[in-house]
């Protein structure tokens, strides 16, 4: 492994992932307290799951490196001075998986997923003002292939939640 496959935080890069580790029943239960309350300590964690500190770190990072498990600091962008939020709905003619990958690069976007329905796409954005999301949806309606887009704006956050819990 050379050192560009290593993330900031000392285990193995996003870019590089292992098969997922099963989702035993501590497996779960770490990533549902995680998700409630992220910045847990190992050691925190392990007396309320009978594990040792050692054990939940090894689990965690094995989620991380397959994916399964990020752990960030989630922001209300709306807090943070930039004062609009939209999903923007995307039409695509061809080549929908280029169009995907090329919106996902942008530092604006926050959220691409690809859909049934009336749109290809929905796109989360988070923009400075209503200017930047005006240049922003131009952009996206210059990409070759594009052939729509509807904009959404997001007058007020009421909830956002990642603490969905897991699959039994």
């Amino acid at each position: 492994m050379s050192t560009s496959d290593i993330a900031p935080d000392g285990h193995q890069n996003a870019g590089i992932r292992t098969s997922p580790p099963p989702l035993d029943e501590a497996n779960r239960r770490i990533i549902e307290i995680l998700q409630r309350e992220g910045r847990s300590a190992f050691s925190a964690i392990g007396r309320e799951l009978g594990l040792s500190e050692t054990a939940v770190r090894t689990r965690v990072h094995r989620l991380m490196d397959a994916g399964v498990l990020d752990v960030v600091a989630v922001t209300n962008p709306m807090k943070l001075g930039f004062d609009v939020m939209a999903l923007v709905g995307v039409q695509a003619q061809t080549e929908l998986d280029r169009v995907a990958r090329e919106v996902s690069e942008w530092r604006e976007t926050s959220y691409v997923v690809l859909t049934s329905g009336s749109y290809d796409l929905l796109v989360e954005v988070v923009c400075e003002d209503n200017r930047h999301l005006l240049d922003v949806v131009q952009r996206m309606r210059e990409i070759d292939g594009v052939k729509s887009t509807e904009t959404f704006m997001y007058l007020d956050m009421v909830k956002m939640t990642y603490a969905w819990g897991t699959r039994a």
